[in-house]
């Protein structure tokens, strides 16, 4: 029985390391007006979808390029991939697609207003980009990114946009639009791809207006390509030896190469101030890092806590590591297979 039980903790392991708990979401936001929301729904409640198709091959374990029009080429490569634009109401639909700029400023991936142009989307054309969807309808737009031969290196950004609304008429005064993205994050340059990385400097307590305690974490990207963070934080050692989380670090945090930014993590209001052993894990990617500290949160809201030590431990894979390991599980796996089948012999 000894034999068995050690194979299906194997299979376990495996199942840990080969499931992505990242989710990144799509660029979504709806406006009438000047004025805009977070919210892909139009005030008419029709709303429409969008996810990526497909990635390179080269990144099927990366949860970024699921999601993500994420990329490195040479100067004159070409890059196809392909979206499905979905109608999630019960009518027909019009659907423009179009590619528009965007900007990381602040720690945040920052979509332009309307149809903005930028040097990316002059790079982009579409298969289509008028869609006539039926009711729980969806189609399929081919994006091709040609890269001139003589651009220059970098990393440049983009969204391509599904977008439906309301027009304009004798009731309505206001345009009201919505539009879903994929966003597009193209590296250029030769050679081989630079390094994703990042650094947790500083963690610390703090209690929001609403006495809500948060954690936040000061990350600063160390790495060649832009990072979009995402993570949890699980507490320990509380008053009476009390446990809490894991809490989900809030989303929305993307950092460009040398940025610095912090990701926030909003705990629940009824948390004793501690002091706590406070556990982060952050994750961009294929890259990941976690960091502990004993914090203690500020009896008052607006308030910043105690920490005993910012950084105490702190412990990471990068890409390349990621690989390694799962050439190195996939080595045990064949090893395993062949033990059962001498067994059964």
């Amino acid at each position: 029985m000894k034999g068995p039980r050690r194979y299906w903790v194997l299979l376990l392991v495996l199942a840990c390391v080969q499931g992505a708990w990242v989710r990144p979401a799509v660029a979504h936001e709806a406006h009438g007006a000047s004025r805009a929301s977070s919210s892909h729904a139009p005030a008419t409640g029709r709303t429409i979808g969008i996810k990526l198709l497909d990635a390179p091959e080269t990144r099927r374990a990366d949860p970024r390029a699921q999601a993500y029009i994420v990329d490195h080429v040479a100067p004159g490569s070409v890059v196809e991939r392909r979206v499905e634009v979905t109608n999630e109401s019960s009518t027909p639909m019009h659907v423009n697609v179009y590619a528009a700029a965007a900007a990381i400023a602040k720690g945040t991936f920052a979509f332009a207003p309307g149809r903005t142009p930028d040097e990316l989307t002059g790079w982009t054309s579409l298969d289509t980009t008028d869609l006539e969807l039926a009711a729980s309808g969806s189609a399929r737009v081919r994006a091709t990114i040609r890269v001139p031969r003589d651009a220059a290196a970098g990393e440049r950004y983009g969204v391509i946009w599904a977008q439906t609304g309301t027009p304009e008429d004798r009731s309505h005064t206001v345009t009201i639009l919505g539009r879903v993205g994929v966003r597009m994050y193209i590296d250029v340059g030769p050679g081989g791809e630079p390094p994703s990385e990042f650094r947790i400097e500083e963690l610390h307590a703090a209690r929001a207006r609403d006495g809500r305690g948060e954690v936040r974490a000061r990350v600063r990207n160390t790495g060649g390509r832009a990072l979009d963070l995402v993570g949890a934080l699980s507490l320990s050692g509380g008053p009476g030896g009390l446990r809490a989380g894991p809490f989900p670090a809030r989303t929305g945090t993307t950092l460009a190469p040398g940025d610095v930014a912090e990701v926030v993590v909003p705990l629940d209001a009824r948390l004793p101030d501690g002091p706590w052993t406070a556990a982060l894990t952050l994750r961009s990617g294929l890259v990941e890092h976690g960091t502990r500290a004993t914090v203690t949160f500020p009896a008052t809201p607006g308030g910043a806590g105690a920490v005993a030590a910012s950084v105490v431990r702190e412990q990471g894979f990068s890409t390349p590591v990621v690989a390694g390991f799962s050439a190195l599980v996939l080595a045990a796996l064949g090893l395993l297979r062949s033990t059962l089948l001498r067994r059964r012999r």
